[in-house]
């Protein structure tokens, strides 16, 4: 049962923005961040006729203000059961030769850093918090299985996942949770903040079949928290019925 306060990145869009309505609607305190400042407003006030809300204007990227923002907690909001590292994003899906290296270091810096300074910070509230307290990592069914174009997101979502799996060791004895939660295909802003707002490329990712919804992923999420605290889940990977995995890649050329 969730009786503290769920601490959520990226609660601007997508996953974030609907795991914060619905643990909204089993009553928790929330603690919202995102770097958008009129969205996380919009969110906020919304909420704020259920439940209590603290909310953050943060880019998790940057480690200071990461620091600050927990720091600063108001009272009330300081007893955090579960944080939600949802910030991330993919870009460049052209295959790496022909990608932007600055598109890289931004996956890294959010995907890799950013959910690193988050946990570092708030480590010590969840381990005060003891029993029951979760951390939910959403890595990506990317971080085990590689595809044309995945590159280097691929790889700070397989980090999120050993990561995952080796800070549950070191908090063994603590009573804090740790998942990692690996969706797949979904239907966000993902695909549309991958190909730089371009709707059309965007909206052939999801052509003629049936995604994930961001609140598919975000009852999962609930549910995890939710859990006895004696059980831990160490990865739940979803995934759309209509998205398995391909044959291998065979390179054929009889000339070589």
């Amino acid at each position: 049962m969730i009786k503290g306060t769920v601490f959520i990145t990226g609660a601007t869009s997508g996953f974030g923005q609907a795991c914060a309505r619905q643990m909204a609607k089993q009553g928790c305190s929330l603690v919202i961040c995102g770097r958008r400042e009129d969205r996380l407003m919009t969110l906020a006030d919304e909420l704020r006729g259920s439940v209590a809300v603290h909310a953050v204007v943060l880019d998790v990227r940057d480690a200071q203000a990461v620091q600050q923002a927990v720091a600063d907690l108001p009272l009330e909001f300081q007893a955090i059961q579960v944080l939600v590292n949802n910030a991330g994003l993919a870009l460049a899906p052209e295959p790496a030769p022909q990608v932007s290296l600055t598109d890289w270091h931004t996956m890294i810096d959010t995907n890799v850093t950013g959910l690193v300074n988050v946990t570092h910070a708030l480590l010590p509230c969840l381990i005060q918090f003891g029993s029951g307290a979760s951390i939910i990592n959403i890595a990506s069914s990317a971080s085990q299985t590689p595809y044309p174009g995945s590159h280097v997101y691929g790889a700070t979502k397989a980090f999120v996942t050993q990561f995952s799996y080796n800070l549950r060791c070191d908090l063994q004895g603590t009573g804090v949770r740790v998942t990692d939660l690996s969706p797949g295909m979904a239907l966000t802003e993902f695909s549309l903040v991958r190909t730089h707002g371009n709707a059309d490329a965007a909206d052939a990712v999801y052509a003629n079949t049936v995604p994930l919804s961001a609140d598919d992923v975000a009852e999962q999420i609930v549910y995890i928290a939710n859990l006895p605290a004696h059980m831990n889940i160490n990865r739940l990977e979803i995934v759309p019925v209509r998205q398995a995995w391909g044959p291998y890649n065979i390179h054929r050329d009889v000339s070589e």
